[in-house]
């Protein structure tokens, strides 16, 4: 019995034909239906599906019930290097960004946030939650928290960009640590992002300092993995 080489499943096969396929297609756009696809392959449907649910688990299409498979819009790679910041890259890139509140509240600091924006004893953080919309579709959710010492300059924010709202109050924040993580979102999330909910989520968690060099806003957010792709370059950084 020879082991040295390995024949893939044939349905692994076949999601890589589709796979390299897809760059013909726009998003939005739906593939022919399945019937048709297992006919042109010469394969059942079993295997056709098969094929498809691992394009799906990667993101790249979604199936509609009663519509067929649909297209998804492919990763959009995001720079983050010293100068990049958040709204004003998208931008760049030919996207508009927007972001709504969707609440702020005073509440009391986990021992993360105590620590990583140095509140006094018993001191609560005041926490913005927004949603970032790319092209009008939902994009990430995040999480601003503040001391409770800042609560002037932030309550006054009802939208658009954290940083260039700051930055409008001479508070010119730069990007102290950032930890990319990845987890399945809520079922909350995955509702406000028009996600399934099997589709990972980035998590980011971003301290940043003022001019000053003190730690002033702590984010968390999670991203849309399947849209969303980090390039991390060297150096110091900046983002909303």
């Amino acid at each position: 019995m020879n082991l040295s080489r390995q024949v893939s499943p044939k349905y692994l096969e076949l999601a890589q034909t589709l796979r390299e396929e897809l760059d013909i297609y726009e998003a939005g756009d739906y593939l022919p239906a399945e019937s048709a696809l297992a006919e042109r392959f010469n394969v059942n449907r079993h295997t056709l599906r098969r094929a498809v649910d691992e394009l799906i688990a990667e993101g790249r299409v979604l199936r509609h019930k009663g519509r067929g498979t649909c297209v998804l819009p492919r990763p959009i790679i995001y720079p983050v290097h010293a100068a990049s910041a958040y709204s004003q890259t998208l931008e760049h890139m030919g996207f508009h960004s927007r972001a709504i509140v969707l609440g702020k509240r005073k509440r009391t600091a986990t021992a993360d946030e105590s620590q990583a924006l140095q509140l006094n004893n018993d001191e609560p953080v005041l926490e913005v939650e927004t949603l970032r919309f790319l092209d009008d579709q939902p994009i990430s959710l995040i999480s601003h928290c503040f001391a409770e010492r800042h609560q002037n300059v932030v309550h006054g924010y009802s939208g658009g960009s954290m940083r260039a709202y700051l930055a409008q109050r001479g508070i010119r924040l730069k990007r102290v640590s950032t930890l990319i993580g990845a987890r399945t979102p809520t079922q909350r999330d995955a509702l406000r992002l028009l996600m399934p909910r099997h589709t990972p989520v980035l998590s980011i968690r971003t301290l940043s300092s003022n001019g000053d060099g003190a730690s002033f806003e702590l984010s968390n957010s999670i991203t849309r993995a399947d849209r969303f792709k980090y390039h991390v370059i060297s150096g110091e950084q900046h983002d909303d």
